[in-house]
């Protein structure tokens, strides 16, 4: 963009300043047939023999995300306004967020552990607990995805890679800001884990474990534990 000669600033109108993604396109009148995104944008400027127009990608409002065929960035006129396919939506960074939901960092009860007696006592005992990454939620997000078998990606390591795109985002964008690299990113399984603890008389110790879900469906079971003496989950940041 930088090496453009013939580029130009123009005042972006306020109510175009809330884009996620611009882009335009320039083509010649006898080509348009093959651009399909062109058919609906009737009113494109012309200029120096060709077509031009500006498309937007705006965030979601009261009708949802929007995309926009706009003909001047510095005026207040559309050409046209359509809503944004879910199918689509998933594809983009932060659009799981507007799918399915924020992301929302937990901690969940695994057990609860009391000592009602009046003598201090030895706890041990295997915990079960679920690790890994859901990859049955995830699927949902791509089951009306079409990958060419020559593809070097299969569709639902797309979702893990979408997945962990939207953890790292910043809460603006429907993330939680954090990186994932390190956690277990198989299909979710259940180990047991042994510990052992020194209770004290008439305490009781909860075992919580810290998992992050896409709005209401939890997608990652992190490996972190933790131990409170209070039965109220802890507040800790998003990440574990």
């Amino acid at each position: 963009m930088n090496l453009d000669s013939d580029a130009k600033e123009h005042t972006l109108h306020p109510n175009f300043r809330d884009g996620l993604y611009y882009w335009g396109l320039q083509i010649k009148p006898l080509s348009i047939a093959v651009f399909p995104l062109m058919l609906f944008a009737e009113e494109v400027l012309s200029f120096a023999g060709h077509f031009c127009s500006f498309f937007i990608l705006k965030p979601a409002s009261l009708w949802g995300v929007q995309f926009c065929a706009v003909p001047d960035l510095s005026k207040n006129e559309r050409t046209a306004v359509y809503s944004v396919h879910p199918n689509v939506l998933n594809f983009l960074p932060g659009g799981l967020s507007v799918t399915k939901g924020p992301v929302i960092g937990m901690w969940e009860i695994i057990t609860t552990i009391i000592n009602d007696s009046t003598t201090p006592v030895t706890w041990q005992k295997k915990v079960t607990k679920k690790v890994g990454y859901s990859k049955e939620k995830m699927a949902q997000i791509t089951h009306n995805w079409k990958i060419a078998a020559s593809a070097s990606i299969e569709s639902g390591e797309l979702a893990k890679l979408i997945a962990k795109a939207q953890f790292s985002l910043s809460a603006d964008y429907g993330g939680s800001h954090v990186s994932t690299e390190n956690e277990n990113w198989k299909e979710a399984t259940e180990e047991e884990e042994k510990l052992t603890f020194e209770l004290k008389p008439k305490e009781s110790l909860y075992l919580w474990q810290h998992k992050l879900c896409l709005g209401q469906d939890p997608v990652l079971f992190c490996h972190n534990l933790k131990i409170t003496n209070e039965p109220n989950p802890p507040t800790s940041p998003a990440q574990p």
